[in-house]
């Protein structure tokens, strides 16, 4: 409010601000304000602090008002590009109180309707077992190659548009993005793991989309969506540590021809 206020009162001043009123010979004058008064044009001179008055035939009055005009236009831009600002933080703390703090992955529709993503379950599959993951509580993996899994080939959750953009709440400070999910017959893949022998370290080779990311709240929320519009297919919402096989998982998918609605939850909001 105050930068918008700001705006305003710089627009003020440009339109009172000294002008240059421009001769025909070339060189100019420092006025406060001028008038076309007949033939001659009246004049505030600011060097002389006297009003002035000179022939209109030697005054270049159009590069003059071109001038004025481009001030009075930059000015004005200025005041719309503040008031739109302050109109995109005003909307934006309107979504972010719609937002629930339990730690999660939410979507706001039209800035109405709030849908929660389902955490779905992880497990882990190499050549002897499939695992069930725990949601941050890493387990031994066995050496060499692994995929961290889930089950069902398709996801429950469409999103309605190929930019979806989402909340995330955090529990700790986490990496956290979009990932793209490798659909098999009745799982997908979430990512490929490799546990190297020597060192007991998790090599972990997720397909992440690449992102825009912003901290909506100082208290772990972001939002984030696609930098690029996504190729119809399965995904997911992901937060983990790294090399420590302990990835959440809230799927989704694209689909320019599904058309599913879920019912919205109910939860507590933050407070506005």
């Amino acid at each position: 409010m105050r930068r918008a206020l700001a705006a305003v009162f710089l627009f003020a001043i440009t339109l009172t601000a000294n002008t240059r009123l421009y001769l025909k010979d070339g060189t100019n004058q420092i006025v406060r304000e001028y008038e076309v008064q007949g033939d001659r044009v009246h004049y505030y001179s600011v060097e002389r602090s006297d009003w002035e008055d000179i022939p209109l035939d030697l005054v270049d009055l159009k590069r003059t008002e071109a001038e004025v005009t481009a001030k009075k236009e930059a000015a004005a831009e200025d005041v719309q590009a503040v008031q739109a600002e302050e109109k995109a933080l005003r909307d934006q703390k309107r979504e972010v109180s719609k937002i629930p703090q339990d730690p999660g992955v939410y979507q706001l529709i039209d800035g109405k309707e709030l849908r929660i993503l389902q955490l779905a379950e992880s497990k882990v599959r190499n050549n002897k077992r499939r695992t069930v993951l725990k949601a941050l509580s890493p387990i031994p993996i066995v050496s060499g190659k692994a995929t961290l899994e889930i089950d069902n080939a398709r996801a429950n959750y469409f999103v309605e548009t190929n930019t979806p953009e989402f909340y995330i709440q955090l529990a700790t400070s986490e990496q956290f993005g979009i990932i793209k999910l490798t659909p098999k017959d009745d799982y997908r893949i979430a990512e490929k793991l490799t546990m190297i022998p020597v060192t007991k370290e998790v090599v972990e080779e997720p397909a992440e989309v690449e992102i825009f990311r912003t901290q909506a709240a100082p208290d772990g929320l972001y939002k984030i969506w696609p930098q690029k519009p996504l190729e119809p297919g399965e995904y997911a919402v992901f937060e983990a540590t790294p090399g420590k096989v302990n990835m959440q998982i809230w799927d989704f998918a694209w689909s320019p021809r599904a058309k599913y609605v879920p019912v919205p939850v109910k939860s507590d909001k933050r407070n506005k």
